[in-house]
Protein backbone atom coordinates (compact mmCIF):
# COMPACT_ATOMS: atom_id res chain seq x y z
CA UNK A 1 0.00 0.00 0.00
CA UNK A 2 1.17 3.53 -0.81
CA UNK A 3 0.74 6.33 1.75
CA UNK A 4 0.88 10.10 1.38
CA UNK A 5 4.33 11.62 1.82
CA UNK A 6 2.89 14.68 3.57
CA UNK A 7 2.50 12.57 6.71
CA UNK A 8 6.25 11.97 6.84
CA UNK A 9 7.15 14.55 9.47
CA UNK A 10 9.82 14.41 12.16
CA UNK A 11 8.81 13.05 15.57
CA UNK A 12 8.16 15.38 18.49
CA UNK A 13 11.24 14.50 20.54
CA UNK A 14 9.89 16.06 23.75
CA UNK A 15 7.12 13.46 23.70
CA UNK A 16 9.65 10.70 22.98
CA UNK A 17 11.60 11.78 26.06
CA UNK A 18 8.37 11.87 28.08
CA UNK A 19 7.59 8.30 27.00
CA UNK A 20 11.05 7.12 28.07
CA UNK A 21 10.75 9.04 31.36
CA UNK A 22 7.37 7.49 32.11
CA UNK A 23 8.82 4.01 31.43
CA UNK A 24 11.67 4.70 33.84
CA UNK A 25 9.19 5.97 36.43
CA UNK A 26 7.06 2.83 36.04
CA UNK A 27 10.18 0.80 36.86
CA UNK A 28 10.37 2.60 40.21
CA UNK A 29 13.33 4.79 39.31
CA UNK A 30 13.39 8.53 40.10
CA UNK A 31 12.54 10.99 37.31
CA UNK A 32 12.74 14.77 37.41
CA UNK A 33 10.43 15.98 34.65
CA UNK A 34 11.80 19.03 32.79
CA UNK A 35 11.00 17.85 29.27
CA UNK A 36 7.41 18.95 28.58
CA UNK A 37 6.11 22.52 28.49
CA UNK A 38 3.09 21.86 30.66
CA UNK A 39 2.14 23.65 33.88
CA UNK A 40 2.24 21.40 36.94
CA UNK A 41 -0.79 23.27 38.28
CA UNK A 42 -4.39 22.41 37.48
CA UNK A 43 -6.99 24.76 36.00
CA UNK A 44 -8.06 27.57 38.35
CA UNK A 45 -10.76 26.67 40.88
CA UNK A 46 -13.41 28.89 39.28
CA UNK A 47 -12.85 27.19 35.91
CA UNK A 48 -13.47 23.77 37.43
CA UNK A 49 -16.57 25.07 39.19
CA UNK A 50 -17.86 26.53 35.92
CA UNK A 51 -17.27 23.17 34.23
CA UNK A 52 -19.25 21.36 36.93
CA UNK A 53 -22.11 23.84 36.55
CA UNK A 54 -22.09 23.42 32.76
CA UNK A 55 -22.29 19.65 33.17
CA UNK A 56 -25.40 20.10 35.29
CA UNK A 57 -27.11 22.84 33.30
CA UNK A 58 -25.94 22.74 29.67
CA UNK A 59 -26.51 20.27 26.87
CA UNK A 60 -22.78 20.05 26.02
CA UNK A 61 -23.44 19.65 22.32
CA UNK A 62 -22.08 21.33 19.24
CA UNK A 63 -21.50 25.08 19.40
CA UNK A 64 -21.03 27.62 16.62
CA UNK A 65 -17.79 26.93 14.77
CA UNK A 66 -16.44 30.30 15.92
CA UNK A 67 -17.25 29.57 19.58
CA UNK A 68 -19.92 30.52 22.09
CA UNK A 69 -20.66 34.24 22.28
CA UNK A 70 -19.90 34.69 26.02
CA UNK A 71 -16.39 33.29 25.52
CA UNK A 72 -15.70 35.30 22.38
CA UNK A 73 -16.73 38.46 24.24
CA UNK A 74 -14.61 37.52 27.27
CA UNK A 75 -11.57 37.03 25.02
CA UNK A 76 -12.18 40.37 23.29
CA UNK A 77 -12.55 42.09 26.69
CA UNK A 78 -9.24 40.50 27.77
CA UNK A 79 -7.47 42.51 25.08
CA UNK A 80 -8.89 45.69 26.57
CA UNK A 81 -7.85 44.75 30.11
CA UNK A 82 -4.45 43.24 29.34
CA UNK A 83 -3.25 45.33 26.39
CA UNK A 84 -5.53 48.38 26.26
CA UNK A 85 -6.79 47.31 22.82
CA UNK A 86 -10.31 47.44 21.42
CA UNK A 87 -11.02 44.08 19.73
CA UNK A 88 -14.40 43.33 18.16
CA UNK A 89 -15.68 39.92 19.40
CA UNK A 90 -16.67 39.14 15.79
CA UNK A 91 -12.94 38.76 15.01
CA UNK A 92 -12.43 36.14 17.74
CA UNK A 93 -12.28 32.48 16.67
CA UNK A 94 -12.31 29.84 19.42
CA UNK A 95 -10.20 26.82 18.47
CA UNK A 96 -9.39 23.31 19.63
CA UNK A 97 -6.12 24.37 21.22
CA UNK A 98 -3.59 26.63 19.52
CA UNK A 99 -2.69 23.70 17.24
CA UNK A 100 -6.03 24.07 15.46
CA UNK A 101 -5.35 27.80 15.21
CA UNK A 102 -2.11 27.17 13.35
CA UNK A 103 -3.76 24.67 11.03
CA UNK A 104 -6.67 27.02 10.27
CA UNK A 105 -4.39 29.99 9.68
CA UNK A 106 -2.00 28.08 7.39
CA UNK A 107 -4.89 26.62 5.38
CA UNK A 108 -6.55 30.02 5.03
CA UNK A 109 -3.48 32.10 4.22
CA UNK A 110 -1.15 29.94 2.10
CA UNK A 111 -1.38 27.89 -1.06
CA UNK A 112 0.65 24.70 -1.59
CA UNK A 113 4.35 25.32 -2.31
CA UNK A 114 4.28 28.85 -0.90
CA UNK A 115 6.97 29.67 1.67
CA UNK A 116 6.70 30.77 5.31
CA UNK A 117 9.66 32.08 7.31
CA UNK A 118 10.11 31.15 10.96
CA UNK A 119 12.86 31.27 13.53
CA UNK A 120 15.14 28.32 14.17
CA UNK A 121 15.16 27.29 16.96
CA UNK A 122 11.38 27.23 17.15
CA UNK A 123 8.38 25.11 18.05
CA UNK A 124 8.60 21.97 15.86
CA UNK A 125 4.85 21.74 15.18
CA UNK A 126 5.09 24.89 13.05
CA UNK A 127 7.32 23.07 10.56
CA UNK A 128 5.41 19.83 10.70
CA UNK A 129 1.97 21.37 10.14
CA UNK A 130 3.28 23.48 7.26
CA UNK A 131 4.94 20.45 5.65
CA UNK A 132 1.80 18.35 6.00
CA UNK A 133 -0.03 21.04 3.99
CA UNK A 134 2.70 21.15 1.31
CA UNK A 135 3.69 24.64 2.44
CA UNK A 136 7.45 25.14 2.74
CA UNK A 137 8.84 26.24 6.13
CA UNK A 138 11.91 28.44 5.65
CA UNK A 139 14.13 28.44 8.71
CA UNK A 140 15.81 31.66 9.81
CA UNK A 141 19.14 30.79 11.52
CA UNK A 142 18.70 32.71 14.79
CA UNK A 143 21.28 32.73 17.56
CA UNK A 144 22.39 34.82 20.51
CA UNK A 145 23.33 37.71 18.18
CA UNK A 146 19.60 38.28 17.41
CA UNK A 147 18.37 37.07 20.81
CA UNK A 148 17.20 33.94 18.96
CA UNK A 149 14.52 36.03 17.22
CA UNK A 150 13.93 36.93 13.54
CA UNK A 151 15.02 40.27 12.12
CA UNK A 152 14.53 42.12 8.82
CA UNK A 153 18.22 41.53 8.09
CA UNK A 154 17.81 37.75 8.41
CA UNK A 155 14.75 37.89 6.17
CA UNK A 156 16.70 39.87 3.57
CA UNK A 157 19.25 37.05 3.50
CA UNK A 158 16.68 34.48 2.33
CA UNK A 159 16.75 33.60 -1.37
CA UNK A 160 13.45 33.36 -3.21
CA UNK A 161 9.97 34.63 -2.39
CA UNK A 162 8.40 34.58 1.06
CA UNK A 163 4.63 34.57 1.57
CA UNK A 164 4.44 34.69 5.33
CA UNK A 165 6.31 35.19 8.59
CA UNK A 166 5.52 33.47 11.90
CA UNK A 167 6.95 34.87 15.13
CA UNK A 168 6.65 33.87 18.79
CA UNK A 169 7.40 36.25 21.64
CA UNK A 170 8.01 34.84 24.22
CA UNK A 171 9.37 31.95 22.19
CA UNK A 172 9.61 28.22 22.67
CA UNK A 173 12.28 26.87 23.32
CA UNK A 174 14.31 29.95 24.20
CA UNK A 175 11.93 32.14 26.21
CA UNK A 176 13.31 35.18 24.38
CA UNK A 177 11.14 38.17 23.47
CA UNK A 178 11.00 40.80 20.77
CA UNK A 179 11.06 44.40 21.93
CA UNK A 180 8.06 46.52 20.86
CA UNK A 181 10.23 48.25 18.24
CA UNK A 182 11.51 44.91 16.90
CA UNK A 183 7.98 43.52 16.67
CA UNK A 184 6.74 46.62 14.85
CA UNK A 185 9.69 46.47 12.44
CA UNK A 186 8.86 42.88 11.49
CA UNK A 187 5.18 43.73 10.98
CA UNK A 188 6.11 46.73 8.82
CA UNK A 189 8.56 44.57 6.85
CA UNK A 190 5.86 41.98 6.21
CA UNK A 191 3.32 44.59 5.16
CA UNK A 192 5.76 46.20 2.72
CA UNK A 193 6.53 42.84 1.11
CA UNK A 194 2.90 41.67 1.14
CA UNK A 195 3.66 38.78 3.50
CA UNK A 196 1.08 37.45 5.93
CA UNK A 197 2.13 37.95 9.56
CA UNK A 198 1.23 35.36 12.22
CA UNK A 199 1.97 36.05 15.89
CA UNK A 200 2.11 33.13 18.32
CA UNK A 201 1.25 34.71 21.68
CA UNK A 202 0.51 31.61 23.75
CA UNK A 203 3.13 32.52 26.36
CA UNK A 204 1.79 36.01 26.94
CA UNK A 205 1.28 36.58 30.63
CA UNK A 206 4.33 34.45 31.41
CA UNK A 207 6.98 37.18 31.42
CA UNK A 208 9.48 38.19 34.10
CA UNK A 209 11.18 41.48 33.22
CA UNK A 210 8.87 43.26 30.78
CA UNK A 211 5.29 42.74 29.66
CA UNK A 212 4.68 41.25 26.21
CA UNK A 213 3.13 43.41 23.49
CA UNK A 214 0.52 41.98 21.12
CA UNK A 215 1.01 42.26 17.38
CA UNK A 216 -2.51 43.73 17.32
CA UNK A 217 -1.00 46.90 18.79
CA UNK A 218 0.53 47.61 15.39
CA UNK A 219 -1.81 46.09 12.83
CA UNK A 220 -5.30 44.62 12.51
CA UNK A 221 -4.11 42.62 9.49
CA UNK A 222 -2.04 40.22 11.57
CA UNK A 223 -3.30 36.81 12.70
CA UNK A 224 -2.82 36.33 16.44
CA UNK A 225 -2.94 32.86 18.01
CA UNK A 226 -3.26 32.22 21.74
CA UNK A 227 -4.23 29.40 24.07
CA UNK A 228 -5.66 28.59 27.48
CA UNK A 229 -2.91 25.98 27.96
CA UNK A 230 -0.02 28.00 29.37
CA UNK A 231 -0.88 31.14 31.37
CA UNK A 232 -4.37 29.81 32.20
CA UNK A 233 -3.01 26.34 33.08
CA UNK A 234 -5.67 24.48 31.06
CA UNK A 235 -3.48 22.26 28.85
CA UNK A 236 -5.72 19.20 28.65
CA UNK A 237 -8.88 21.23 28.03
CA UNK A 238 -7.71 21.70 24.43
CA UNK A 239 -8.88 25.26 23.95
CA UNK A 240 -7.31 28.21 22.19
CA UNK A 241 -8.28 31.22 20.14
CA UNK A 242 -7.37 33.38 17.18
CA UNK A 243 -7.86 37.06 16.44
CA UNK A 244 -8.12 37.41 12.68
CA UNK A 245 -8.68 40.24 10.19
CA UNK A 246 -12.36 40.93 9.62
CA UNK A 247 -12.22 39.78 5.99
CA UNK A 248 -10.80 36.39 7.04
CA UNK A 249 -13.51 35.44 9.54
CA UNK A 250 -15.88 33.76 7.07
CA UNK A 251 -13.11 31.72 5.49
CA UNK A 252 -11.88 30.52 8.88
CA UNK A 253 -15.44 29.68 9.90
CA UNK A 254 -16.11 27.54 6.82
CA UNK A 255 -12.85 25.62 7.13
CA UNK A 256 -13.36 25.14 10.87
CA UNK A 257 -16.89 23.80 10.37
CA UNK A 258 -15.55 21.01 8.18
CA UNK A 259 -12.43 20.15 10.17
CA UNK A 260 -13.60 20.49 13.77
CA UNK A 261 -17.34 21.39 13.84
CA UNK A 262 -16.54 23.27 17.04
CA UNK A 263 -14.09 23.46 19.92
CA UNK A 264 -15.00 21.32 22.99
CA UNK A 265 -18.22 22.78 24.40
CA UNK A 266 -17.51 21.96 28.06
CA UNK A 267 -14.10 23.64 27.85
CA UNK A 268 -15.69 26.72 26.31
CA UNK A 269 -18.29 27.12 29.06
CA UNK A 270 -15.61 26.66 31.71
CA UNK A 271 -13.09 29.03 30.12
CA UNK A 272 -15.35 32.07 30.45
CA UNK A 273 -14.47 32.02 34.16
CA UNK A 274 -10.71 31.93 33.49
CA UNK A 275 -10.49 35.68 32.99
CA UNK A 276 -11.70 36.27 36.57
CA UNK A 277 -8.90 34.16 38.08
CA UNK A 278 -6.04 36.65 37.89
CA UNK A 279 -4.99 36.35 41.54
CA UNK A 280 -4.71 32.55 41.34
CA UNK A 281 -2.92 32.67 37.98
CA UNK A 282 -0.43 35.28 39.16
CA UNK A 283 0.35 32.96 42.06
CA UNK A 284 1.38 30.32 39.53
CA UNK A 285 3.79 32.83 37.97
CA UNK A 286 5.44 33.43 41.34
CA UNK A 287 6.38 29.74 41.28
CA UNK A 288 7.77 29.99 37.74
CA UNK A 289 9.82 33.03 38.74
CA UNK A 290 11.30 31.13 41.68
CA UNK A 291 12.19 28.15 39.47
CA UNK A 292 13.68 30.43 36.82
CA UNK A 293 15.94 32.15 39.37
CA UNK A 294 17.15 28.80 40.69
CA UNK A 295 18.15 27.58 37.22
CA UNK A 296 19.71 30.87 36.13
CA UNK A 297 21.89 30.69 39.24
CA UNK A 298 22.65 26.96 39.39
CA UNK A 299 23.14 26.02 35.74
CA UNK A 300 26.03 28.48 35.16
CA UNK A 301 27.62 27.22 38.38
CA UNK A 302 27.70 23.74 36.79
CA UNK A 303 29.35 25.06 33.63
CA UNK A 304 26.13 25.52 31.62
CA UNK A 305 26.65 29.24 31.27
CA UNK A 306 25.62 29.84 27.64
CA UNK A 307 21.88 30.33 28.09
CA UNK A 308 19.21 32.11 26.06
CA UNK A 309 17.71 35.15 27.77
CA UNK A 310 14.62 33.35 29.24
CA UNK A 311 12.63 36.58 29.40
CA UNK A 312 9.32 34.71 29.26
CA UNK A 313 7.61 31.31 28.97
CA UNK A 314 9.06 28.62 31.27
CA UNK A 315 12.13 27.34 29.45
CA UNK A 316 15.91 27.52 29.65
CA UNK A 317 17.68 26.85 26.33
CA UNK A 318 21.25 25.82 27.08
CA UNK A 319 24.27 25.46 24.82
CA UNK A 320 25.94 22.14 25.71
CA UNK A 321 28.44 22.07 22.82
CA UNK A 322 31.35 21.92 25.29
CA UNK A 323 29.94 18.61 26.58
CA UNK A 324 28.50 16.94 23.50
CA UNK A 325 27.83 17.19 19.79
CA UNK A 326 24.79 14.92 20.13
CA UNK A 327 21.98 16.49 22.16
CA UNK A 328 19.72 13.47 21.62
CA UNK A 329 22.30 11.05 23.00
CA UNK A 330 23.12 13.47 25.80
CA UNK A 331 19.48 13.65 26.89
CA UNK A 332 19.14 9.87 26.79
CA UNK A 333 22.24 9.44 28.97
CA UNK A 334 21.14 12.17 31.37
CA UNK A 335 17.76 10.49 31.88
CA UNK A 336 19.25 7.01 32.24
CA UNK A 337 22.10 8.01 34.57
CA UNK A 338 20.64 10.72 36.81
CA UNK A 339 16.89 10.82 36.10
CA UNK A 340 16.73 14.34 34.68
CA UNK A 341 14.40 14.49 31.67
CA UNK A 342 15.08 17.36 29.24
CA UNK A 343 14.43 17.90 25.54
CA UNK A 344 17.18 17.76 22.87
CA UNK A 345 17.60 20.90 20.80
CA UNK A 346 17.04 18.88 17.61
CA UNK A 347 13.32 19.21 18.35
CA UNK A 348 13.58 22.93 17.70
CA UNK A 349 16.46 23.35 15.27
CA UNK A 350 17.33 20.54 12.82
CA UNK A 351 20.57 22.32 11.82
CA UNK A 352 22.17 23.49 15.09
CA UNK A 353 20.01 21.74 17.67
CA UNK A 354 22.57 18.99 18.26
CA UNK A 355 24.42 21.52 20.46
CA UNK A 356 21.49 22.57 22.69
CA UNK A 357 19.02 21.19 25.21
CA UNK A 358 15.85 22.68 26.69
CA UNK A 359 14.88 22.56 30.35
CA UNK A 360 11.27 23.30 31.30
CA UNK A 361 10.77 24.90 34.72
CA UNK A 362 6.97 24.63 34.67
CA UNK A 363 6.99 22.00 37.43
CA UNK A 364 7.10 22.35 41.19
CA UNK A 365 10.05 23.99 42.91
CA UNK A 366 10.82 20.74 44.74
CA UNK A 367 11.27 18.97 41.39
CA UNK A 368 13.55 21.75 40.15
CA UNK A 369 15.72 21.58 43.29
CA UNK A 370 15.97 17.78 43.09
CA UNK A 371 16.83 17.99 39.40
CA UNK A 372 19.54 20.55 40.07
CA UNK A 373 21.09 18.33 42.77
CA UNK A 374 21.01 15.25 40.51
CA UNK A 375 22.38 17.14 37.52
CA UNK A 376 25.16 18.76 39.54
CA UNK A 377 26.32 15.36 40.79
CA UNK A 378 26.11 13.81 37.31
CA UNK A 379 28.02 16.58 35.55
Amino acid sequence: MKYASRGDVTPFFAMEVLKAANKREAEGKPVFHMEVGQPATSAPAAVKEAAAKALRDEQIGYTDALGIQPLRKAIADHYGTFYGLDVDPSRVVVTTGSSAGFLLSFLSLFNPYERVALAEPGYPAYRNILKSLDVEPVGLPCDVSTNFQPSPELLDGIDGPLHGLLVASPANPTGTMLTPDELKALIDYSRTRKMHFISDEIYHGLTYETKAVSALSYSDETVVINSFSKYFSMTGWRLGWMIVPENLVNTIERVSQSLFISAPALSQYAAVAAFDCTDELEGYIVNYEKNRKILLKELPAMGLDKLAAADGAFYIYADVSHLTNDSMGFCKRMLAECGVAATPGLDFDPVRGHKFIRFSFAGSTDVILDAVAALKKWL
